[in-house]
């Protein structure tokens, strides 16, 4: 089988094609060009998105000569302004919280990408990346499934993928932890066993992204009492607690954000708590749930009960600052169902 292989330079995309050519495929290296030098400053952490992307394909190019196979490079840097940067751009001045990663995975990943490389005359069979989560087919229908390492899920971030995606992926992590993962990259002797892991999309600070001006306006209460300001809405997300520059006998969390009246809105942590979320623009992986689910508002949250049913999601035992234009992403055991966005939080 042939696999074109979506490789970041890290250890995960690393490791992932290095088992696939040891369990005998004839494995295809494959990356996205994103960075523009002089179009972003960028920062010092590592991320999908920098000025360090360079060194990332210096490293994926190594690794392919290491291993023997082919590798190409893509620039998808117009696409993934306009698919990622503009969406992330227009809903965060819009006051809403958007998930990049999400949609660049839909949209970039296991879409430009593969697009791109089959356009270019390579073929391929599957398509696989490092990704922590897993596929399962039953009877000619594929569903997604966390990872088997639970630190390390990112199923999260996939729960757009649509039944054609699914079709021809393939996750060779998703039965592996972290910790095994590293022990075989060293096995294999990989240069990168001990890179350390990107830690966001973007290296720098995402007001950079925004390019908006200064915009000063008011910190309020749930009463609107006036208690500080800020230099623009954008500087902030619902549930925040530092950085509000407020002394208070409580801590303050952030549980608006008005673009309209370009306000930040506070309150005390049982104000973050809701109950009830509307969700749109809904993505399911097989059918649309209706019942009893599991569900996150954030990757790095723990999943929390929840019932569904057609676009409302009612948490019994409350939700933690739940916010408008973040993914809600529902899940059955392990496996996810699918998810939408949050249009409104009560």
């Amino acid at each position: 089988m042939i696999v074109a292989v979506g490789l970041s330079g890290g250890v995960d995309s690393s490791v992932a094609a290095a088992m696939l050519r040891e369990q005998g495929h004839t494995v295809i290296g494959v990356t996205m060009k994103l960075w523009r030098e002089g179009r972003y400053r960028g920062g010092e952490r590592d991320a999908c998105f920098g000025p360090g992307e360079a060194k990332d394909i210096a490293a994926s190019e190594s690794l392919c000569r290491q291993l023997g196979i082919e590798y190409h490079v893509f620039d998808c840097a117009d696409e993934y302004e306009a698919v990622v940067l503009e969406y992330f751009r227009s809903e965060y001045l819009a006051g809403r919280t958007p998930n990049p990663c999400v949609r660049c995975n839909a949209l970039m990943k296991f879409g430009v990408l593969p697009q791109m490389v089959r356009k270019s005359g390579i073929a391929f069979d599957r398509f696989a990346t490092g990704h922590y989560a897993r596929i399962r087919e039953e009877h000619g229908v594929f569903h997604l499934l966390r990872g088997a390492d639970e630190k390390k899920d990112q199923s999260y971030f996939l729960y757009r993928l649509k039944q054609a995606q699914l079709k021809r992926m393939l996750f060779p992590l998703g039965d592996y932890r972290k910790t095994q993962v590293r022990e075989l990259a060293a096995r294999y002797g990989l240069d990168v066993k001990d890179k350390p892991d990107s830690q966001d999309f973007y290296s720098g600070g995402h007001v950079e992204l925004l390019n908006a001006s200064p915009r000063p306006g008011n910190i309020v209460d749930t009463e609107g009492n006036v208690l500080g300001t800020h230099g623009g809405f954008w500087n902030f997300t619902v549930g925040q607690r530092k950085g509000l520059g407020i002394a208070a006998k409580h801590p303050l969390y952030v549980l608006e954000v008005n673009a309209c009246r370009n306000e930040v809105v506070v309150g005390g942590q049982a104000d973050t708590v809701r109950h009830e979320l509307k969700l749109a623009d809904c993505s399911w992986i097989t059918e649309e749930p209706d019942g009893e689910v599991r569900a996150k508002v954030r990757s790095a949250s723990n999943l929390v009960p929840a019932v569904y049913h057609a676009g409302s999601l009612v948490f019994p035992d409350g939700v933690f600052a739940a916010a408008k234009g973040q993914s809600a992403v529902l899940y059955r055991g392990d496996e996810v169902l699918g998810g939408g966005i949050i249009t409104e939080a009560k």
